[in-house]
């Protein structure tokens, strides 16, 4: 059974750094699936955050992150994860884990077969 389960979210201070973690159940080996992260807000579409690419592991990020958040898979742990540093009010959102299986990275929605539950992320200034 595909599932991906995301961890880490919580409550952090503007400034502060979280990681979150996208763990893949062994059908779904991470290191074939392009893994990207997304993210909605109380009211707000769901947007990209970030992704890495299946085999060679190219990395994208929207503009509001670059720079701040790293995404990293671990093909041992078949996990992937997201490292959130200098948070800001404005990242606070439901953080979703998803996997392609067929695009190099893919920044909308539609392209991901398989979505986690999600882990919230709230940032307070």
């Amino acid at each position: 059974q595909v599932q991906l389960v995301e961890s880490g979210g919580g409550l952090v201070q503007a400034g502060g750094s979280l990681s979150l973690s996208c763990a893949a159940s062994s059908v779904l080996p991470v290191s074939m699936y392009s893994m990207g992260w997304f993210r909605q807000a109380p009211g707000q579409e769901r947007e990209f955050v970030a992704a890495i690419s299946r085999i060679v592991s190219r990395t994208s990020y929207a503009d509001s992150v670059k720079g701040r958040f790293t995404l990293s898979r671990d093909n041992t742990k078949n996990t992937v994860t997201l490292q959130m540093t200098s948070l800001k009010p404005e990242d606070t959102a439901v953080y979703y884990c998803a996997a392609d299986r067929r695009t190099m990275g893919a920044t909308k929605a539609d392209n991901y077969d398989y979505w986690g539950q999600g882990t919230r992320v709230t940032v307070s200034s």
